[in-house]
């Protein structure tokens, strides 16, 4: 009965300490729309990152470390957490440093990386992807079918396949494409969770401001 007793607190014991860190399968590169996110949230909240001046157009909402099914977050890691420059230094690419240092708090400490290496890699992932050139030339909102993002996306990245990608929505608007890469960051299929297209056939995208 004793070693039952042992057992039980050792096995709460760790699922109180969480997810260990390093330990996934690929990533999940996300890039949210920033206009359709300042029309739905972030115009309300005032957001700097819908001031015009910013010239926003795909972000990094963040690099997700992934099971092929489902994913770890809050890891428990010994590496120190991001300094104000750090997070500040990716504003020009994510939008915020909020948004960056939220991004380290859920995702990056199951990288197993540091602070600056996890902001590093997530750059280095943001810029090996193009962003199709036909969305920066947007001047006014537009209805299409969602598959039509990610259409552009495999043209403009021929590496690319369909099961390497998708899109989602936010009710009626282009929320995000998520792009599933390897640690080294080569394009990989997604897990059948990630997966899941927005089928909207009318769907909402803002002009770039």
């Amino acid at each position: 009965m004793r070693w039952l007793i042992l057992w039980i607190l050792s096995a709460v014991s760790a699922l109180a300490d969480g997810e260990k860190a390093g330990q996934f399968d690929y990533y999940v590169l996300s890039l949210s729309w920033s206009p359709n996110w300042c029309e739905t949230t972030g115009d309300a909240r005032g957001e700097d990152q819908c001031n015009p001046r910013h010239d926003h157009g795909w972000i990094l909402h963040g690099l997700w470390p992934q099971y092929q099914y489902g994913w770890p977050s809050y890891c428990r890691t010994s590496e120190t957490p991001p300094t104000r420059r750090m997070t500040a230094e990716m504003t020009d690419i994510q939008g915020s440093s909020g948004l960056a240092w939220h991004q380290w708090k859920k995702h990056g400490t199951c990288s197993g990386l540091s602070a600056q290496s996890y902001f590093d890699l997530s750059r280095e992932a943001y810029d090996s992807v193009v962003r199709p050139e036909v969305f920066r030339r947007l001047d006014q909102t537009v209805q299409l079918p969602a598959r039509v993002v990610e259409e552009a996306f495999l043209r403009a990245n021929p590496k690319l396949e369909r099961d390497m990608l998708t899109v989602t929505c936010n009710g009626r608007y282009i929320a995000e494409v998520r792009i599933c890469l390897s640690n080294s960051l080569k394009p990989v299929p997604c897990g059948r969770d990630v997966v899941r297209d927005c089928r909207t056939e009318d769907a909402l995208l803002h002009a770039i401001r």
